[in-house]
């Protein structure tokens, strides 16, 4: 049973191991202006994975720990159990899906562990290491649905409570809900008037779906670029401890989220992971009722995969309106292309790539298609382009942005 006693145990046990991470405001993020960044993902590892598995493994006794530790994980668990197993001088076998990010697979070796890579989500990973535990015998530490784990978890309740004494929302990213679970119990328990979310990925709604059914569901897979929280089947603790502590859980898309970690690249110089910065995007996209309301936003890991960091920010740029692509339909003729680029040019934006296209299958023979990436300052700038183009007789054929 999760208490408040054993949050705070858990608390005194990782005051030398994990770090009191900052709580800062992000007034610039929003025009809400009551935002706060509990900023996880500059803990230890990268993630606040740590404060669950290394408490959960202080607890196992002495005979437990001789057995070795298994676990599984798509990365930031992993690092965690790594780094807390090699301090107590424990041997561990960590199970992590095959498309986990290099960078976590990586740092999780480096940290002391063994990594065993299969095939699949997380969840796959999870069935290959019940699958060792029994075969070995060693002691499994679960990622969220473990009381322990979620009592670690939950001394980032207390350090937002701490920091930010009349916090009226906190929202938290959710995969199979261990973090959510410690979080909410601690500021329940000790502030209840204060509001807790959960945000899950469009491509991964297993706990937004089960706490709007009130039942436990799986889902039949789960797709997204958040693999921290790619999780196909919520924990049952944490199922429980969700219905009864949390106030709402809603779902982000990927190019929210895309946006939202372009955002605190930008304006707060914050690198996030996807699952890291879902909490940002649900606040940013107007998602919660949060409006004029001190509200935390719990980043909860910063260890992205940089193979896809460049795509991630091309998608938010897109999303915010600072990247667009347009195709215009040109009569084939001299003196076309210079009136649509100085049309582009006295909008003030900047073009980045030109293709003309003379070619295209039901083009008539007379026409070309001109396709132009720009870059744009905002969505409002986007549309001054679209509309001064129309207005010059040129016909837009299909635009990204």
């Amino acid at each position: 049973m999760v208490t408040l006693d054993k949050i705070y145990h858990a608390a005194y046990v990782l005051k030398n191991v994990a770090r009191k991470t900052d709580l800062i405001a992000a007034s610039n993020l929003s025009e809400n202006g009551n935002l706060y960044l509990k900023t996880e993902n500059l803990q230890i590892t990268g993630s606040f994975k740590v404060r669950g598995a290394y408490y959960k493994i202080s607890q196992l006794s002495e005979e437990e720990k001789a057995k070795g530790i298994i676990a599984c994980s798509a990365g930031n668990h992993a690092q965690g159990v790594a780094l807390a197993a090699t301090k107590n001088g424990i041997k561990s076998i960590i199970c992590m899906p095959e498309n986990a990010p290099i960078m976590k697979v990586e740092n999780t070796k480096k940290f002391g562990a063994e990594v065993c890579l299969g095939p699949g989500l997380y969840d796959d990973a999870h069935d290959k290491a019940v699958e060792l535990q029994k075969e070995t015998g060693a002691t499994f530490i679960h990622p969220y649905d473990d009381e322990d784990v979620i009592a670690g978890q939950g001394t980032i309740g207390l350090e937002i409570l701490d920091q930010i004494d009349d916090v009226e929302a906190v929202i938290v990213p959710v995969g199979g809900g261990g973090l959510i679970s410690g979080v909410a119990f601690a500021i329940k328990s000790l502030r209840p008037s204060c509001k807790v979310y959960g945000v899950q990925m469009e491509g991964a709604p297993s706990m937004a779906n089960s706490f709007r059914d009130g039942k436990l569901e799986t889902l039949a897979s789960a797709a997204t670029f958040a693999d921290g929280i790619a999780v196909k089947t919520p924990g049952d603790i944490t199922f429980e401890m969700v219905r009864k502590y949390v106030d709402a859980v809603v779902t982000v898309s990927e190019d929210e989220v895309a946006a939202a970690i372009l955002a605190l690249m930008e304006k707060q110089k914050l690198v996030a992971e996807g699952a890291g910065a879902a909490s940002v995007a649900a606040a940013l996209f107007g998602k919660l009722p949060i409006q004029n309301k001190k509200t935390v936003c719990l980043i909860s890991g910063g260890n992205i995969d940089v193979n896809i960091l460049s795509r991630v920010i091309t998608r938010g740029l897109v999303m915010s309106g600072r990247n667009t692509m347009m195709t215009v339909s040109l009569d084939d003729r001299p003196g076309q292309l210079k009136r649509v680029t100085s049309i582009i040019s006295d909008c003030g934006a900047n073009i980045l790539k030109v293709h003309h296209d003379r070619g295209e299958a039901g083009m008539a023979i007379t026409k070309c298609f001109l396709k132009v990436e720009l870059e744009t300052r905002d969505q409002s700038q986007i549309e001054e382009i679209k509309e001064t183009l129309t207005r010059e007789g040129f016909s837009l054929i299909k635009e990204r942005g």
